[in-house]
């Protein structure tokens, strides 16, 4: 945990906080005009109840049959915006949900790929706004990064994990880790669950961005995680890799054009994350990210898809090659 700063007579400490909390309103103007507002009042089912030992088809076919209920409940409510945006989940049929449920913001952990062959498996952790109501941009992102991994190995799935209520842009909440400090639990149970479904040995990589960086950091991690990416990222509220609760690799990477750079790297009276993850200082393995800006990470042909690709399939610039960092504590 990072230290505080102690209080000065020259107001500095107030000033650093004013500026983090100024800095946040900032960013939340930038990205409020991309970010759609959430339905929390929207009607829905209760989620299917599945065992833990239930084929993947059956989890398939009763969260596609949820979905679909889901879905025709909004349209009786008169919902229509939402409805629309849930049979766009539900990709003619196709779509493959290990969790849905549709109530309020909502849950959904889709697989692309098929998961039970795949031996290197990149689970996507979102930041801020995503909801059922901007998941199709999340989902954008996700179908991307499995075409490129497919690329090089056939053997791989992408597993997008909107398993937490992820704060508004425009709120308080993005600017401290209570979010991230309930998702990291969710997260954490999830891996070895998400393990047993894959290939015997399958590597798993969490791939982070913005506020689902700090969730990342956050989440302890067995043996089944064998790196961790954070990108766009406002920092951890550690003070560097050492201190994450994984023995994973950690790389950081940001885009030339992403506003979080502005974002003071500051922690005061819990708000803010404190260090930033691509400082040399941090310990975490750089990452090639490319020029874009904060929602362009995933975009197909960028340098930033390349390395996180890379650094899932294990071949990423010294990922191999250079000497492992033990990022165990001590």
């Amino acid at each position: 945990m990072s230290r505080r700063p102690t209080a000065r007579p020259d107001g500095r400490t107030g000033g650093r906080l004013r500026r983090t909390l100024l800095a946040g309103l900032v960013a939340a103007a930038v990205v409020f005009p991309v970010s759609a507002a959430a339905s929390p009042n929207v009607p829905a089912p209760a989620p299917a109840v599945l065992g833990e030992g239930s084929a993947l088809p059956d989890r398939y076919a009763a969260n596609l049959a949820n979905l679909d209920e889901a879905a025709r409940t909004a349209e009786s409510a008169g919902r229509g915006g939402r409805a629309a945006k849930l049979r766009a989940m539900e990709a003619g049929g196709d779509a493959r949900f290990l969790v849905f449920d549709g109530r309020g913001k909502g849950r959904a952990i889709e697989v692309f790929g098929d998961l039970e062959t795949a031996d290197r498996v990149a689970v996507l952790v979102p930041g801020s706004d995503t909801t059922l109501d901007t998941y199709q941009r999340f989902r954008a992102g996700a179908v991307s990064l499995q075409q490129r991994l497919l690329a090089g190995h056939p053997r791989s799935a992408v597993v997008a994990w909107l398993g937490y209520d992820t704060p508004g842009t425009v709120s308080p909440a993005v600017l401290t880790a209570g979010r991230a400090d309930d998702a990291a639990a969710e997260l954490g149970s999830f891996l070895p669950s998400l393990a047993r479904l894959a290939a015997p040995e399958a590597h798993l990589s969490l791939l982070c961005h913005s506020y689902g960086s700090v969730v990342c950091a956050r989440t302890e991690t067995g043996s089944e995680v064998t790196d961790i990416a954070l990108f766009g990222s406002p920092g951890t509220g550690a003070d560097s890799a050492a201190q994450l609760p994984t023995r994973a690799r950690v790389w950081a990477g940001r885009g030339g054009a992403d506003w979080i750079s502005g974002v003071p790297h500051v922690r005061v009276l819990g708000v803010g994350f404190g260090a930033d993850p691509v400082d040399p200082a941090f310990g975490a393995l750089p990452f090639a990210a490319g020029s874009g800006g904060h929602s362009d990470y995933l975009k197909p042909g960028t340098a930033s898809l390349n390395g996180l690709a890379g650094i899932v399939l294990g071949d990423s610039d010294g990922s191999l090659d250079s000497p492992e960092v033990s990022h165990a504590r001590a």
